[in-house]
């Protein structure tokens, strides 16, 4: 039995240019995502962002690069385009819930609801983001766990980015007891307000009372602060308010029940 020569020769020549656009064309992939990369990082872009487009670009770049490299072995690529469009909705179907999280990776970026190193809450985690993936959002926990929430479950809930403003308000409820002078509570409230100086001036600070309620009457003291300093603040000066309140006389009353009792004659 003869060896055609010329017609290995001839599909040497054609498995070597294939295997040759397959090298070359995942190396100018990764060099182009690089290249795209690098420039979005020095306009100022996200990183999770620049990530997932680098991601998307590299995925992309690589499917081209294989349908080039099936064209010179002779392959009829029309037909295989078709055939993996036909597959692609079989598995679209019995992949709508992977499909919803790349479609709602899609919309964080497009519309950053946040972006890499905020703190916030969302798809019912609380966390710093740290990175923005095809399918999922990674977040660190303060307490340093690592949390991966699906995309669909962060676009499909409310989103409380916590980092989005430069200063937030403190909220304090503060109850005195019914006996306790107003008017102190409200000067002692003050005074902590003016030695405190990671308390923003402008917004000015609210103290008022809010409720007169079952067993205290009950006193809002808002402050503003930068949002780096919120909790630290927060815990600080909860602390001094107890121990000014009890350094001025002024009660902070529990929960308490009165019983009457009466004796039939």
């Amino acid at each position: 039995m003869e060896i055609d020569t010329a017609y290995l020769t001839e599909w040497g020549i054609k498995i070597g240019i294939a295997l040759a656009i397959l090298i070359v064309g995942r190396m100018l992939a990764k060099w182009v995502v690089s290249l795209v990369s690098k420039g979005l990082e020095k306009k100022g872009v996200d990183k999770a962002v620049v990530s997932f487009i680098g991601n998307i670009s590299y995925v992309m770049l690589l499917i081209a690069v294989l349908i080039a490299a099936m064209s010179q072995l002779g392959i009829d690529t029309t037909s295989l385009v078709a055939v993996l469009g036909a597959a692609g909705l079989a598995v679209g179907f019995a992949l709508q819930g992977s499909l919803s999280n790349f479609a709602s990776g899609v919309l964080i970026v497009m519309l950053r609801p946040f972006k890499s190193g905020d703190f916030v809450e969302a798809g019912g985690c609380m966390g710093t983001i740290q990175s923005i993936e095809l399918f999922s959002t990674t977040l660190k926990t303060p307490d340093n766990k690592v949390i991966i929430v699906p995309n669909a479950a962060i676009t499909g809930g409310t989103i409380t980015n916590f980092s989005a403003e430069n200063t937030r308000r403190i909220d304090y409820v503060i109850g005195i007891s019914y006996d306790a002078n107003i008017k102190t509570a409200k000067d002692t409230l003050l005074k902590i307000y003016e030695e405190e100086q990671r308390f923003l001036r402008n917004p000015a600070v609210t103290i008022a009372v809010s409720e007169l309620a079952d067993s205290s009457v009950n006193l809002v003291f808002r402050p503003w602060v930068n949002s780096s300093d919120y909790w630290p603040v927060y815990f600080d000066v909860l602390e001094k308010i107890k121990t000014e309140f009890d350094a001025n006389n002024i009660g902070i009353p529990y929960p308490q029940m009165d019983v009457h009792i009466s004796k039939e004659s």
